[in-house]
């Protein structure tokens, strides 16, 4: 009786063998038939990939984990539990497995250097849910034709590398998914960024690349680190930027940034100070430059803030409002200086100047629109990536820093480039109509006048006032690119310290007109 038993339980393995290793036939001869297939349809393609899935999750196997292996694509699944304490993967690790050389695939296998980790957060709220066991699935690509977005998108190595966990998505972990891509290319002129497939995205139903929820580091001339706070899949999108900073010149404009930032907080927060302090009656003059000033100060305070704020331990949600934060301090400024050289006009137009204090209306249009950007998507606000080259000793590097500004290219064109280029475009020939104005008006004295003189150098004083020196971020091409990069970085990190001069300026010369009417009153009364 024992015996027969025995030979039952053998038969029963024997049988639960075969039929695994039937369907890890039947999943290797599907992922074979993916990578061949050239559908027209993406949705097509979309469904294989559901299908896939599906079949992973499903599958049964003895073990621990399962890697089946095809010359354009990997598979894998594990077994997690509720006391999961993170999982390291890597290409290195995946080449020693044996199912990952079946005998279905064909050809040499090209497949880079790659790896993920996942923390050990990543079972937490499935857990809650539904505790038991879980299974976690990875697929990678090294084809990206599955993955086809309407630009057309190169991606690094064309690799996608995809991973999904049972019952439910995975979203807005506190400890990153660590995706790693090594590669050997030239990357000159090439912008780096860490993207996922979001289904549904942009213009195209089955979807398109997004950076959300991912950013984008580089440890090494040849190693590109994804750290993302969701599951899905992901890849580093290579788009062409012709104007890329020096990884040598970071330093130094960095510390110039730094340190004429810090002068124009100071110098700004002592003119508005200044400003309240004064025992005179503020009128509308006075109020639209101390907006001007406020602004500044604003500006500068949130462009320091910016980097600190892109690091991973801050959230993106913080980032997020900081960046939006930063670009309406940009937008407030323009939007003043534009009010600065409306009210440059009216004093040299009219003899009897009106109060622009309609024009003051106009400071609610940055709040205006930046609130229209986070309300139609927030996304367009977070850590934006700034591509640098270095010089290593076997070629040209890549490298990026971070700040928290804005994302969308669509966005940062209208309104950062277009609003910039308007307000610098008028207060440009406002300033160059009010030096035409005071010459001819030179001309006509009989002898030099000192007054047309002064005037002169009064409105050269107000090219700051106007923020005309802004008009430099469009020369950042070609033969321009460094001493544009030195000149806008100056002058415009200073920027607060000469309104702040400037302010002193005419303070000075207030009282010292005060003064000379009193004198001019007292000799009058004095006289027989």
């Amino acid at each position: 009786m024992d015996h027969c038993g025995t030979l039952f339980l053998c038969l029963c393995l024997l049988t639960l063998q075969n039929a695994t290793a039937e369907t890890w036939k039947e999943l290797l001869s599907y992922m074979e038939n993916m990578q061949v297939s050239r559908a027209r349809s993406p949705f097509f393609y979309l469904r294989q990939l559901h299908q896939l899935e599906q079949m992973l999750l499903n599958t049964s196997f003895p073990g621990y984990n399962l890697t089946l292996q095809t010359p354009a694509i990997q598979s894998l699944a594990f077994k997690l539990s509720c006391n999961f304490s993170g999982l390291s993967l890597s290409s290195a690790t995946l080449k020693r497995v044996p199912q990952a050389r079946g005998q279905h695939a064909r050809g040499q296998y090209a497949w880079g250097q790659h790896a993920m980790q996942f923390p050990a957060e990543l079972t937490q709220d499935a857990c809650k849910t539904r505790p038991g066991e879980l299974r976690l699935i990875c697929i990678y690509f090294s084809n990206a034709h599955f993955f086809k977005d309407e630009n057309n998108s190169s991606l690094l190595n064309n690799y996608v590398l995809g991973a999904q966990l049972s019952h439910g998505h995975v979203n807005n972990l506190r400890d990153p998914v660590n995706i790693s891509f090594w590669h050997n290319q030239s990357l000159e002129g090439y912008t780096l960024s860490c993207v996922f497939w979001k289904e549904g995205a942009r213009k195209q139903p089955w979807g398109g690349w997004s950076p959300e929820g991912c950013r984008t580091e580089q440890p090494s001339h040849s190693q590109v680190l994804c750290r993302c706070n969701h599951l899905t899949y992901f890849a580093v999108l290579m788009q062409f930027s012709p104007a890329l900073v020096p990884a040598e010149l970071l330093a130094p404009l960095t510390y110039i940034s730094l340190v004429g930032c810090s002068i124009s907080i100071v110098a700004s927060l002592i003119t508005v100070l200044l400003h309240f302090h004064s025992r005179k009656k503020i009128d509308s003059l006075a109020r639209i430059h101390m907006n001007l000033h406020a602004s500044v100060l604003l500006l500068n305070i949130t462009f320091l803030l910016s980097p600190a704020f892109a690091m991973s331990p801050v959230p993106q949600s913080a980032c997020t409002a900081l960046a939006a934060a930063l670009h309406y301090a940009l937008l407030s400024c323009l939007t003043w200086m534009a009010i600065e050289g409306f009210n440059l006009y009216l004093l040299l137009r009219l003899p009897s100047p009106t109060s622009p204090e309609p024009l003051s209306h106009l400071s609610g249009v940055p709040a205006l629109l930046v609130l229209l950007c986070l309300s139609v998507k927030s996304s367009v606000y977070g850590p934006h990536t700034i591509p640098v080259f270095n010089s290593w000793e076997n070629g040209t590097g890549f490298q990026n820093m971070s700040m928290c500004w804005v994302r969308s290219p669509v966005v940062h064109s209208v309104l950062v480039m277009g609003y910039g280029g308007l307000t610098s475009l008028f207060n440009l020939v406002v300033l160059a109509w009010a030096l035409w104005t005071l010459r001819r008006l030179r001309v006509r004295a009989d002898a030099p006048n000192a007054r047309a003189c002064h005037d002169t150098v009064t409105v050269l004083g107000l090219t700051v006032l106007l923020g005309t020196t802004w008009a430099l971020a469009f020369f950042s091409f070609g033969i321009f690119l460094l001493p544009q990069l030195f000149l806008f970085t100056i002058l415009n990190s200073l920027y607060g310290f000469f309104l702040f001069l400037w302010f002193c300026s005419q303070r000075c010369r207030s009282e010292a007109e005060a003064k000379a009417q009193v004198e001019a009153f007292s000799s009058s009364q004095t006289m027989p």
